[in-house]
């Protein structure tokens, strides 16, 4: 047997009732990991080891198993199917190397299955597929590829199909694939597996795994068709669950993707300044039920980790970042009855435990009701926590009668001022408020020059905002799609305490909506609608009536298809009325789709009775000090009494004084050297600049309607580099790209990222993919730095002169490469050109400044 160095993490998806936990088993058994083959209806699955799965016959938690084929050791995640835990799933899909799509043959692909796959394609996630139940009757094939290249895209090929076949299949899917089918090779292993890892092919087989049909070819393709990710040099981990064992220990799963994890390494993670730190106690490799104890986990490997209290889902570790935001948010609200006598803070601290498990699960704490209420995804997610309680902490709770959970968005931009100054205390805090597209959540950012403001309270503030769930002001819903930005702010040297800021920024929130005009927002569904084709009309006057949209009908046999979107206040109790008038041949798949604005807000806003100004848990008064003692003011009238000139919406003053004028004198004639000879062969190309001599003595006139100098405020700079040109002229990373230009790369982005953390600029850089075949380019996020790779037929210098088009009228853009005739297109699109050579000495003063900088701390 070969030596198994290949190290994979594949997780298997799918619809719920798809057949996945019994593709897991049967793929377990043929690999030798199970002796027993089970199943799910007869309850003894070897991954649905928990004990309500196992009654209710569907995957609710993700599961691990181990098992080797002949090259590779796999590390295999079954995730559940059911839309109600989701979240679930998103968070295991962060961490795969590969997935296997199951998809139900008779039923062909679902709306559950096209969520998956967009989330599989966000995460740039290679996929294989198994068309399940083919022993059943369906429509076949052809018709499901051509389903699957209809709804989800090209690229799915029948790796069971004969060789021919498929070769041609694979040429149509890779331009790599296609030069060599064309030239009459052979196509190379090789680049049919980095075709898949790119996601240019999608391998399908065909078979049953209740019969164990089809899964050796999946078993042989999974070994012969993957490639092991790249392990980072330095320690990186990713957190994807937190569970707990029979014995009620913490554990923490996460997957390794760099360095070596060992046994009592400490780790430590969470936001600056109120982060955790903890030893790794036991390092624990599940199997089902059962685990292994290791010494050390490498990278590819997946392990429960005990001692890690703090760590929560979605966590990066070490060289790795947080996750984002999952795909897919709560929809519904209930509230939580208790039974009579039960401590009502016990229970909210033993569900805060099931919350941190529980990704799409949120637990509110309503402190003027002393009332607890959840948000989840529905009823099956309802019934799981609800056995939760009574099983861990012997706590039977009901639930009130739900309710959909509103959101509130603004409208327009405004800057919220919040002013704290009770005796001996004093913060001010200007924030800017800006909508954003729909589905962006709320964001946060600093715009606040630290002589206005030092670093550590601008820091602070944010964190504050942070922490904190902002409510509307039109019925007191979670407020979303929405930018905070930090503008201004003052503190005292004496009487500034750390919870001064927390008051004025939250009242600088609740000011700033009052003073704009608010969106109220309900949820909607995707809805896919399949019954008979009798009923059709009836069902789409249906969702006419609740204002929802679909498009065109379609038909199979006897069967209607109608997909569309609608509000969840329409659609929550259709599937009953669905099954009454289709006899129970109707079949309705909802997914939770977008926050829309209300259609009846007025109504909802009235029947809330929410009155913001008697929230007192969310004032927007601002309270100012005279004579000795503090005042309140009213929110709309802060504005006359604050302290702060943000100069938001005016022009800026301009930065402190350079301390080193003699050095960037001397820079400045250098680039002034430079761009006469740059002009020169710009006038030669282009034709001579004709300039007049006397117009700096003559007065300007200003005729233009639409200026207005308040307007004008400093937006950040625009940094691009050449990635390649830089490399190749800088002498240390020349030498490195020499023997390794991946390295080179990698240490170019290294010092990028601490040169843009002590400059504050937006940074872009670029290199050349433009050869590479099928490049499609990508925008990468490192750290604090954009990398983009171009497209194929796109070079570096094409993608700089087209931004520095677009944003160059507007924004200050510098661009450092070390190409001449790059450098004369940028001065002719008003850029500021920067030779390598200039740049590398303001990267090494960065560099010498931020050393000053630790000694100074030190």
């Amino acid at each position: 047997m070969a030596d198994k160095t290949k190290r994979l993490v594949v997780g298997v998806l799918a619809h719920v009732d798809s057949g996945k936990t019994t593709l897991s088993e049967a793929m377990l058994y043929r690999a030798g990991a199970i002796r027993k083959l089970g199943r799910v209806d007869h309850r003894d699955a070897f991954l649905d080891t928990d004990s309500l799965e196992r009654a209710r016959g569907i995957t609710i938690f993700s599961k691990q198993a181990l098992f080797e084929t002949e090259n590779a050791r796999i590390t295999w995640l079954d995730t559940p199917g059911h839309v109600d835990f989701s979240a679930e799933a998103e968070r295991t899909v962060q961490v795969l190397d590969y997935a296997v799509l199951v998809i139900s043959g008779p039923d062909g692909v679902q709306s559950h299955t096209e969520t998956i796959w967009s989330l599989l394609r966000r995460c740039r996630v290679p996929t294989f597929l198994f068309i399940n139940k083919m022993d059943l009757p369906g429509p076949g094939r052809d018709a499901l590829l051509d389903q699957l290249r209809r709804r989800l895209g090209e690229g799915f090929v029948d790796f069971g199909a004969d060789e021919d076949q498929c070769n041609e299949a694979l040429a149509l899917c890779d331009e790599h694939l296609m030069d060599a089918y064309l030239a009459g090779e052979p196509l190379a292993e090789t680049d049919i597996v980095t075709a898949i890892a790119r996601r240019h092919v999608f391998p399908c087989w065909f078979g049953s795994a209740l019969k164990v049909d089809g899964v050796d070819a999946l078993l042989e393709g999974l070994d012969r068709w993957t490639r092991p990710a790249p392990a980072g040099e330095h320690f990186g981990a990713k957190v994807f669950k937190v569970s707990q064992d029979d014995q009620g220990a913490r554990l923490t799963w996460l997957r390794v993707t760099g360095g070596v994890l060992k046994v009592k390494d400490t780790l430590s993670g969470g936001p600056e300044g109120e982060g955790w730190s903890a030893k790794a106690d036991q390092l624990r490799l599940y199997s089902g039920a059962k685990y292994t104890l290791a010494n050390e986990v490498v990278p590819g490997q997946v392990c429960a980790v005990t001692g890690l209290t703090g760590a929560k889902p979605g966590e990066g570790l070490g060289a790795e970042r947080d996750a984002g935001d999952p795909l897919l948010e709560p929809v519904l609200t209930y509230q939580v009855i208790l039974p009579q006598g039960a401590d009502v803070h016990t229970a909210l601290a033993n569900l805060r435990r099931i919350e941190e498990e529980e990704p799409e699960l949120h637990v509110v704490w309503d402190e003027t009701l002393g009332q607890i209420h959840i948000r989840l995804m529905g009823e099956i997610q309802l019934e799981v926590l609800q056995s939760l309680l009574s099983r861990r902490f012997g706590l039977d709770v009901t639930f009130g009668e739900g309710g959909i959970l509103y959101k509130e968005t603004i409208a327009e931009a405004v800057e919220g001022v919040g002013h704290y100054e009770p005796l001996r205390h004093y913060a001010e805090v200007h924030l800017k408020m800006e909508p954003l597209p729909p589905g962006s959540g709320i964001q946060y950012d600093i715009d606040c020059r630290e002589e206005v403001l030092a670093r550590n309270w601008q820091r602070l503030v944010i964190a504050n905002l942070e922490e904190k769930e902002h409510r509307g002001i039109l019925t007191g819903a979670p407020l979303t799609d929405v930018k905070i930005t930090l503008i201004a702010g003052r503190a005292h040297l004496k009487h500034t305490e750390g919870g001064d800021f927390r008051q004025a920024a939250l009242r600088a929130v609740r000011q700033g909506l009052m003073m704009t005009k608010n969106v109220l927002l309900e949820p909607w569904y995707h809805f896919r609608l399949e019954l008979p084709a009798q009923n059709l009309g009836r069902a789409m006057n249906d969702i006419q009536q609740m204002e929802g949209t679909f498009g065109p009908a379609d038909q199979e046999g006897e069967i209607a298809i109608l997909e569309g979107s609608a509000p969840v206040s329409g659609l929550r109790g259709y599937p009953r009325e669905l099954a009454g008038y289709t006899h129970g041949r109707g079949r309705l798949t909802l997914t939770p789709d977008s926050y829309r604005p209300c259609r009846n807000a007025a109504d909802l806003i009235a029947a809330s009775g929410y009155d913001p100004e008697r929230d007192l848990e969310n004032p927007a008064d601002s309270v100012f000090c005279a004579h000795g003692a503090g005042y309140v003011v009213p929110w709309d009238k802060v504005r006359e009494h604050m302290h702060v000139e943000s100069g938001w919406g005016k022009a800026k003053p301009a930065r402190a004084e350079d301390p080193q004028p003699v050095r960037r004198a001397a820079a400045f004639r250098a680039s002034l050297e430079n761009d006469a000879e740059l002009m020169k062969i710009f006038e030669q190309t282009y034709g001579p600049i004709k300039r007049d001599p006397l117009a700096a003595f003559r007065p300007v006139k200003n005729d233009r309607p639409d200026f207005n100098a308040e307007q004008w405020k400093v937006l950040p700079e625009y940094l691009l580099v050449d990635g390649y040109n830089i490399i190749f002229v800088w002498d240390d990373l020349s030498a490195l790209a020499r023997d390794n230009l991946a390295s080179a790369r990698q240490k170019l982005m290294d010092i990028l990222c601490n040169y843009q953390g002590f400059k504050q600029c937006v940074l872009i850089l670029v290199f050349d993919a433009y050869r590479v075949p099928g490049s499609p380019g990508s925008i990468e996020q490192y750290h604090n730095i954009h990398v983009v790779y171009t497209r194929e037929a796109e070079t570096a210098d094409m993608f700089i002169e087209r931004v520095t088009h677009e944003i160059g009228r507007e924004r200050r853009v510098r661009v450092a490469t070390s190409d001449g005739m790059e450098q004369v297109i940028i001065l002719g699109h008003g850029a500021y050109r920067l030779s390598a050579r200039q740049f590398r000495e303001e990267v090494d003063e960065v560099e010498r400044e931020i050393r000053a900088l630790i000694r100074q701390e030190e």
